[in-house]
């Protein structure tokens, strides 16, 4: 890929090793200049920063929490200073802590909600206007999650603040392209594609069989939808389950 084709990606909480990290390698091994970020998860960060170093692309590190709208337009300020431009934003970074409903109390609920979904509005807004102002446009990628249509217990801090990302997507995308119609949002709603290493063999073996593939997938498999909704020009306001099935399989 030539520096004039190019993509600017900014990838929020790409710093651990998790979804979004395995997104901002896809983007980078295909040959796009990758903005990692990272909140806590420093060390982690740079980590994943040099291994991407390695496949001769550009990649940079921001930091800073997506709930403050301030440290937000910092970091669209220093992607713009250092890239000109930003093509493509994906909005990964987020929480989910278990917790039976009897124990959940405001302060989680309020959490879940900053890091959720006003992390997630702070960057497509920023984003987003940043990209009307380019002729190119560009395009932003929310994810968020299956279960919203299907919750499952001890998570009722967590399943409000994910279902909000539909509705922002939709928004966003009617809002940015009434200014700039080259600029697309959409998400994607992983199912079982990264299961907790310490999670009991019977959920894991329930979330696997709830599935119509029968099987886990992989943050991969997440990672590639991404891609074709950022390259596929004619999509935009759309919400994509990549669950196996799991959003319309009985049990």
């Amino acid at each position: 890929m030539t520096a004039a084709n190019r993509k600017v990606v900014w990838v929020t909480g790409s710093g651990a090793p998790r979804v979004g990290a395995v997104i901002a390698q896809r983007f980078a091994e295909r040959g796009d200049a990758v903005v990692v970020h990272a909140n806590h998860s420093i060390a982690q960060a740079e980590n994943t920063v040099a291994s991407l170093r390695q496949l001769q692309v550009p990649v940079s590190l921001v930091v800073g929490d997506l709930r403050d709208e301030a440290t937000v337009a910092r970091i669209v300020e220093q992607i713009i200073a250092e890239h000109a431009r930003l093509d493509v934003l994906v909005n990964a970074a987020a929480i989910w802590n278990p917790k039976p409903l009897e124990e959940v109390r405001a302060a989680d609920v309020r959490e879940h909600f900053e890091v959720n979904a006003l992390g997630t509005f702070l960057c497509c807004q920023a984003a987003g206007l940043q990209m009307v102002r380019q002729s190119e446009g560009g395009a932003i990628v929310n994810i968020g999650d299956w279960a919203t249509e299907r919750p499952y217990q001890n998570y009722a801090a967590y399943f409000p603040s994910k279902g909000a990302v539909p509705t922002m997507t939709r928004m966003f995308a009617v809002e940015l392209a009434a200014r700039n119609p080259k600029v697309r949002v959409n998400a994607v709603l992983p199912g079982p594609v990264m299961l907790p290493p310490d999670l009991p063999e019977a959920e894991r073996r329930q979330a696997v069989d709830g599935t119509l593939v029968r099987r886990e997938g992989s943050p991969e498999n997440v990672a590639a939808a991404v891609l074709s909704l950022v390259d596929n020009t004619f999509i935009t306001g759309v919400c994509f389950p990549v669950d196996g099935g799991r959003t319309i399989a009985g049990g």
